[in-house]
């Protein structure tokens, strides 16, 4: 069968993300016979043309659109990254009578609305490298993606004659893949790597946290399925010796299990792989300082912590599994290493006041590196079947269906006057160098920063240089945040 996959991701901002979903659907329906082809629009100057030109050509039997944000998730200027795709799906729909399939990381979290939106036949719910081959081969043989009693196939939704149904994925199903895609075959590997983007690598799948605000938790259940530490260890030497030297951990969180984050280390190290490693996702829950050091040897250039508050009030109104003194002992232990961190504040959450806010603004002020840097986001995104959804509703501050939350939609505590917030927000990004905000991450001068550092051998993370930059800025009389 003939299966075309189009990444619709476009966002730049902070760097061009390479699509590691919809690559690895890509290759494992290769793997399972299909003629795929993929089509990558991050870069693409017109992207509808694109699309038509594709299937012009092509002829697929089936068309798979990976979507990867419903916004991008700023209270202050919120964007509906969701139109482009739903645009997308009117432009295939035009140029083809061929099924549409829906798969990405939004999918995953609002598949009936966006489902509603696009028109699509059947959206892919989670482990689409699994799940696509599947669909595609029950299209080619003529009898749909139905199972035996004529519900939806494991791990897809649809919406048939205006009802919702869908039947979840496995959960914690063996023989699961998280071998990295071949990038440099399915992507413009250039083109990528001259906007300083990393390679995104998983190493493990689920998560035992149950924060209030997350979607991750209902889809692989609370356990974990693993790769091998000595897999991943030589999955990162394949992509360091086809020329990705910036290769990122995208785990939900990649040092939960602790024992699974050092043996991915230790093998690395144990082969003398030189990469440079990330990973935004490590959990204070779980740093310690032989994990820390085993970081540094395994050649991590930077880490960042999803502290989100250092309240404990907040802490546990988010119910995030630790406390301040977690926190506290993280930043400690850091302090000793040479790892640039970036610590990730969330602020506005559940039991926020001005006395937390200004907790927060402490310990960052208090426990930064240098070469650290703080990022402050304002408000907390609601999804449907979250926990925080339920608080939101119990306290009045929410009375949209699930159907209407495709807009963006936050939650502030009613502690808490929004101007206040900004204010203090504003006043402490003005008086430290090294504090970032959500427009920070989307300033109109990072494709041309990110560009130039490239050209004079600057090397990733690029915010640990932020107040360089914001210093270099200023000189110039350009807005720096």
């Amino acid at each position: 069968m003939k299966a075309l996959i189009i990444a619709a991701n476009r966002n730049i901002y902070p760097e061009p993300v390479m699509p590691i979903g919809a690559c690895m659907v890509a290759e494992a329906a290769q793997k399972a016979g299909h003629d795929a082809r993929l089509i990558d629009l991050m870069f693409a100057p017109d992207p509808i043309n694109s699309i038509r030109s594709a299937i012009k050509t092509f002829n697929p039997d089936v068309v798979g659109l990976s979507i990867r944000n419903i916004d991008n998730n700023d209270l202050c200027e919120p964007a509906r990254l969701y139109e482009g795709p739903k645009e997308m799906a009117r432009a295939i729909r035009q140029a083809t009578r061929a099924p549409l399939v829906l798969g990405g990381a939004a999918v995953s979290v609002m598949p009936r609305e966006l489902l509603a939106e696009t028109g699509a036949d059947i959206a892919v719910l989670a482990d689409g490298e699994r799940v696509c081959p599947a669909v595609f081969e029950a299209y080619a043989s003529g009898k749909g993606p139905f199972n035996i009693a004529g519900a939806a196939m494991e791990g897809t939704a649809m919406l048939k004659d205006g009802v919702y149904i869908s039947t979840p994925p496995a959960r914690n199903k063996s023989g699961a893949c998280f071998c990295p895609p071949r990038y440099e075959k399915w992507l413009d590997k250039r083109r990528y790597l001259s906007m300083l983007s990393s390679a995104p690598m998983l190493t493990k799948a689920g998560c035992h946290f149950d924060c209030v605000y997350c979607t991750y938790k209902k889809l692989p259940g609370g356990g974990y399925e693993l790769m091998a530490p000595a897999e991943a260890a030589r999955e990162i030497e394949r992509l360091s010796q086809t020329g990705f030297k910036d290769i990122e951990f995208v785990d939900n969180v990649f040092n939960s299990p602790p024992g699974h984050a050092l043996g991915v280390c230790q093998e690395v190290i144990k082969r003398n792989i030189r990469a440079r490693l990330h990973t935004l996702e490590l959990n204070p829950l779980y740093i310690t300082g032989a994990l820390v050091r085993a970081m540094e040897q395994a050649g991590f250039a930077g880490v960042g912590i999803t502290a989100e508050s250092a309240s404990d009030t907040v802490l546990a109104n988010l119910n995030k599994g630790f406390g301040v003194q977690h926190v506290i002992k993280a930043a400690e232990i850091l302090r000793k290493s040479s790892l640039p961190c970036l610590w990730i504040f969330m602020l506005g959450g559940p039991g926020e006041n001005e006395k937390t806010v200004r907790e927060t603004l402490r310990f960052a002020k208090t426990y930064l590196k240098p070469q650290d840097a703080a990022f402050f986001n304002l408000g907390v995104r609601i999804y449907p079947g979250t926990g925080l959804e339920r608080i939101a509703r119990q306290e009045g501050l929410l009375s949209l269906s699930a159907s209407e939350m495709l807009e963006p939609v936050f939650y502030l505590s009613p502690g808490l006057n929004f101007d206040w917030l900004f204010r203090e927000v504003e006043s402490a990004i003005a008086g430290n160098p090294n504090f970032i905000d959500v427009r920070s991450m989307q300033s109109r001068h990072l494709p041309r920063i990110r560009k130039l550092c490239k050209m004079i051998g600057i090397k990733q993370p690029l915010w640990r240089h932020t107040a360089r930059i914001r210093k270099g800025l200023r000189l110039l009389g350009l807005e720096a945040r």
